[in-house]
């Protein structure tokens, strides 16, 4: 086995872009090591083997152990790791970004700076999440009101759908099993999503903080971002796995989202939606795809100039 001394880091080519990643992989009560360039999970069962650069998220859960060379494999392959808690209620995560262009976090700071185009962008979350509605020229309290009312009708409408009793959304945090099953179902498949939206804003290189509907929070845009699949994804997955019985509900939630946006590819959409919100008019060729590194110096009037060399001779004293 090398160490992480004799490992160069990959480049942007020897990685596995997002789009075609796993969603995410749970682990429990295991120890999670390294061999070569995959990361081992070892528990009472054996020892399972998972090739690292095929994850978007890892998700360790109670009883976990991780070492350092299973981290640093992790964190050069891009993968995120999320520490989940009992009820995967609270999660941690670290990663490294799959770009080495600065193209899509510029774009997401430009934006967000002003007043006007970050309400742009949350009009557009808006439309993603709700297709069909007009929300042109509703100011930011109109907004919330209608996607408050529209999730309202999501719950009940699923509840109706599969027989169960809806008394509406209670969560404390830190207290997952405060709430009814259905509750805890919805909780849970809330964190699979915010780990999966949190691993692809960081894969992109984006900036998680900077967000256009949430805000204060060092997971803003990630929040945006998880909340645009939550009426489609989330809650009618929970809600069909709350009717099947309260127990293990947190677990089978879990499985049934990994499978559903394995299904349906949603690493993939998810990269592509944050693209097309932070990027509507960039040209047929990515500016995020190079592979190269360029770095440039930034000069006045808006223009970048040559790195790696001194402009001492330019400049008049």
């Amino acid at each position: 086995m090398s160490t992480v001394g004799k490992r160069g880091a990959s480049s942007p080519r020897e990685l596995t872009r997002m789009s075609d990643r796993l969603s995410f992989v749970y682990l429990e009560r295991c120890i999670v090591h390294r061999e070569d360039n995959a990361i081992t999970a070892e528990d009472a069962d054996g020892i399972t083997h998972i090739p690292s650069a095929t994850i978007g998220t890892l998700l360790l859960g109670p009883g976990t152990r991780v070492t350092h060379q299973a981290m640093s494999v992790l964190g050069d392959s891009g993968a995120g790791v999320v520490w989940v808690g009992e009820q995967g209620v609270r999660f941690y995560s670290g990663g490294r970004a799959l770009t080495r262009s600065s193209a899509l976090v510029e774009a997401q700071a430009t934006a967000w700076a002003n007043r006007r185009t970050r309400l742009d962008v949350a009009r557009a979350m808006y439309r993603m999440r709700f297709p069909g509605e007009n929300v042109d020229g509703l100011s930011r309290h109109e907004l919330l009101g209608r996607e408050g009312r529209r999730v309202k009708d999501c719950y009940r409408a699923q509840a109706e759908k599969v027989g169960l009793a809806w008394n509406g959304r209670h969560y404390v945090p830190g207290d997952y099993d405060v709430g009814d099953a259905a509750n805890q179902a919805v909780t849970a498949a809330a964190q699979c999503m915010y780990g999966i939206a949190q691993t692809t804003v960081a894969a992109l290189g984006c900036a998680p903080g900077l967000g256009f509907i949430h805000s204060g929070h060092e997971l803003a845009f990630v929040l945006d971002i998880a909340d645009l699949y939550k009426t489609e994804i989330a809650i009618p997955i929970a809600f069909d796995i709350a009717a099947e019985g309260p127990e293990d509900v947190g677990s089978r939630t879990r499985r049934a989202i990994r499978d559903r946006v394995n299904q349906v590819g949603l690493l993939k959409r998810c990269v592509h939606d944050i693209k097309r919100l932070l990027l509507p008019d960039a040209p047929a060729q990515d500016p995020t795809a190079d592979d190269a590194d360029h770095v440039t110096l930034q000069s006045d009037r808006g223009i970048n100039i040559e790195s790696g060399r001194n402009y001492a001779e330019d400049v008049h004293w």
